[in-house]
């Protein structure tokens, strides 16, 4: 065997085990960085569950009384389309349904939309985003208080063709630079609104039957412990 063969093979094997090595990493590193943007999103979602349906307004484990309703485009979500359900007394009071708005700047606008059984908005919170920071990122409720325009809102307060940013005819403020990531977030929760009222006999079914056994959306115990209700005025 030559030298130059003797060279070519041992490079070709230091090159493969680099590739084994590197590609291992790779594999890892993402792995993690997986597992700790999940853990994040899921102390993001707790924490918003507590700010929509404070502790002092129902005595039940929101985090894990759970029901499945039935899926709608309007609330384009993946997966089974469930609801957090906030109890007093044993007697449903409220509920936080998961919604995707489609049409952000950058890209999905995931949110949380509260409601009590009359279709009133108990609050809304954006939980993940890729807006224009700066612009759009003021859908953020440590950015602005812009989000808190929804609370008390219903189909008829203010009038369907109200819902809208001001720019459109709508009584919802716009951002100066940006006004697609409002308008969208505006369109999600009016489309929230208006599945609740599709499916009110539904919702009511549902939210009075027991819970439903393996269906509940589970927070890990950590992340629940550092999510504790904290009452917001």
């Amino acid at each position: 065997m030559s030298a130059v063969t003797t060279a070519i093979r041992r490079s070709a094997v230091g090159l493969g085990l680099f590739a084994i090595i590197t590609g291992g990493t790779i594999a890892l590193t993402q792995g993690l960085t997986k597992a700790r943007i999940q853990e994040q999103a899921a102390r993001a979602e707790a924490k918003a569950l507590f700010e929509i349906i404070p502790e002092s307004q129902h005595d039940n484990d929101l985090l894990k009384d759970v029901v499945t309703l039935p899926a709608s485009p309007r609330l384009p979500v993946e997966g089974p389309l469930r609801a957090w359900v906030a109890r007093k007394d044993g007697d449903p009071v409220g509920m936080i349904l998961p919604t995707v708005a489609p049409d952000g700047y950058s890209g999905n606008i995931r949110l949380l939309v509260g409601l009590n059984l009359q279709g009133r908005l108990l609050g809304v919170r954006v939980i993940s985003h890729k807006e224009t920071p700066g612009l759009g990122d003021r859908i953020e409720t440590r950015k602005s208080d812009w989000v808190y325009a929804f609370e008390g809102k219903s189909l008829g307060n203010p009038e369907p063709r109200a819902w809208n940013v001001k720019k459109n005819g709508g009584v919802f403020d716009q951002f100066t630079g940006a006004t697609i990531t409002p308008r969208a977030v505006v369109k999600a929760v009016k489309k929230t609104l208006v599945y609740f009222r599709e499916q009110r006999s539904v919702i009511r079914e549902r939210l009075n039957a027991p819970p439903e056994p393996g269906k509940q959306r589970l927070i890990p115990e950590a992340i629940a412990a550092d999510n504790q209700p904290v009452e917001h005025s």
